[in-house]
């Protein structure tokens, strides 16, 4: 199953690669652990891929899929001067990706140092599902799958 996050709405978020914050609407917010794998995707090259992905899910907005940077091969992002502010998360930096001769600006995001909301997420990153393909494999629920005994 390919899964489409969307973190942005239009005139909800705004970037600015000048370096300063910008900000968006507040909402309530829920982190919780995904149980499958994630496996991110650019220009047909792995970028991302855990079985510890984090769901962020926020009022109003599509969930979002966060990946421990263990889990992110950073040899292919290059940090980019763009940020954004969210009031309950913090403010978040922006990396470019490079990959199979094609990069993109700005592919990826993540909140360095959170706010106490969003600690959880620290350490991981999101990535825009305009830019990113994001595969969500849910595991097998093992007590609700019937099974077939030889």
């Amino acid at each position: 199953m390919t899964y489409r996050n969307a973190v942005s709405q239009p005139g909800r978020i705004w970037m600015q690669t000048s370096g300063a914050i910008s900000s968006y609407d507040t909402g309530q917010l829920a982190i919780e652990p995904f149980a499958g794998t994630v496996t991110v995707r650019f220009s047909d090259a792995i970028v991302a891929a855990t079985e510890r992905a984090k769901v962020l899910r926020e009022e109003r907005r599509e969930p979002v899929f966060y990946i421990p940077f263990e889990d992110i091969y950073l040899d292919l992002f290059e940090k980019t001067n763009t940020t954004s502010r969210s009031p309950m998360k913090g403010t978040a930096s922006y990396w470019r990706v490079h990959a199979v001769g094609n990069s993109a600006d700005d592919f990826m995001w993540a909140y360095e140092t959170p706010e106490t909301a969003a600690r959880a997420i620290a350490h991981h990153g999101a990535f825009d599902p305009e830019k990113a393909r994001i595969d969500v494999e849910p595991a097998e629920d093992k007590r609700h799958t019937p099974h077939v005994t030889e």
